[in-house]
């Protein structure tokens, strides 16, 4: 499945709109908007890092913006990110924000979209939503008809729609506001919830109390904090590409106490391709963009060839239908499987 243009073919942008897309840089809408004579400025509310990158690449090739970062460009197109907006920017300042239900990886982020949404648009402002009937535009349409109040299909084709809600003159921006205002954080370290694959691979790995050691898409940290503990003499570097995830991983380092970890934000291992390290390990995603695919796997696997040791191991779990074997013969001389069950498995991968 492609991004959907629909959003392009169908939002009409005032001169001056301030605009606002919720966790959607990667929409086509984005460009489309940069171009539009007379805009006012594009707020990126994004979580994820490599969606980021590539928005302002490409704005930078077609129209010589400078790269947002975390403040204004020259041309006014801003990130905030997407868990933080409501805490990080003041309400009802903004006049059309859309999202596309493609890059939300949950209920629970298609919900807080809707509350920003709510919070950030002044009365009359509108709210484009763009999805699939499989990505649960129709349950979503429901949910915007009862924060809202009004909701109305706009266009629909190649199995996508657009609807629309408007924020109503009197609407109180704090009505629906979630109690945490980061809710997309996920559990802490001391829930105790592993799942089955990442348990495999705790138990199968093997740490040596002075390794320097990489978690590539750290999630919440669960996998580097536990290396952490047995490389008490060594380091742990925990990265990924979702901001909401490093949050939640700092956090859960601060919990923890320990003392040799550092959780950066990155493309895959772009922060860190200078580095070298005994161990890299990983617990890669197989859906982007609700998309199966295997690419950002493989990806991990060239960039943890690329940033280990001569000597150094390599462990990656997955689900077991997956075929990463192929990809890592690629990229190291000795591959085997170490642990594993009907579901999952543990690969572990070294250079010699």
């Amino acid at each position: 499945m492609l991004p959907s243009h629909l959003l392009s073919e169908t939002v009409q942008l005032t001169d001056g709109a301030q605009v606002l897309i919720l966790n959607s840089a990667a929409n086509p809408f984005v460009r489309a908007a940069a171009k539009q004579p007379g805009i006012g400025s594009i707020v990126l509310a994004e979580d994820n890092i490599a969606a980021l990158q590539s928005v302002q690449t490409a704005l930078e090739q077609e129209h010589g913006y400078l790269s947002p970062g975390q403040g204004p460009s020259r041309q006014g197109i801003y990130h905030t990110p997407f868990h933080k907006y409501i805490s990080m920017q003041p309400p009802a300042t903004i006049d059309v924000a859309v999202m596309d239900l493609l890059y939300q990886p949950g209920n629970a982020w298609m919900d807080y979209g809707l509350r920003v949404a709510l919070y950030a648009l002044r009365p009359g402002g509108s709210l484009y939503v763009v999805g699939a009937k499989d990505r649960g535009v129709l349950s979503i349409a429901k949910r915007m008809q009862a924060y809202f109040g009004n909701i109305e299909t706009l266009a629909i084709g190649k199995g996508q729609r657009v609807v629309r809600s408007l924020k109503e003159a009197g609407q109180r921006h704090d009505a629906m506001l979630p109690d945490d205002t980061s809710p997309l954080v996920p559990a802490g370290f001391a829930s105790g919830k592993l799942d089955e694959g990442t348990r495999l691979l705790l138990e199968a790995l093997e740490v040596h109390t002075t390794d320097a050691a990489l978690d590539i898409g750290c999630g919440s940290g669960f996998i580097g904090i536990h290396i952490a503990r047995l490389a008490r003499k060594g380091s742990v570097t925990m990265v990924d590409a979702s901001l909401a995830a490093v949050d939640a991983a700092q956090q859960n380092v601060e919990q923890s106490g320990l003392q040799n970890i550092v959780v950066l934000p990155s493309n895959g291992a772009q922060a860190v391709s200078a580095q070298r390290f005994d161990l890299v390990v990983t617990n890669p995603p197989f859906h982007l963009g609700g998309i199966q695919t295997t690419q950002l796997a493989k990806r991990f696997i060239r960039e943890a060839a690329q940033v280990l040791r001569p000597r150094g191991c390599f462990y990656l779990v997955a689900n077991r239908f997956l075929k990463y074997e192929p990809a890592l013969r690629a990229c190291f001389k000795l591959v085997e499987e170490v642990s594993g069950n009907t579901r999952f498995k543990v690969l572990r991968a070294a250079k010699s």
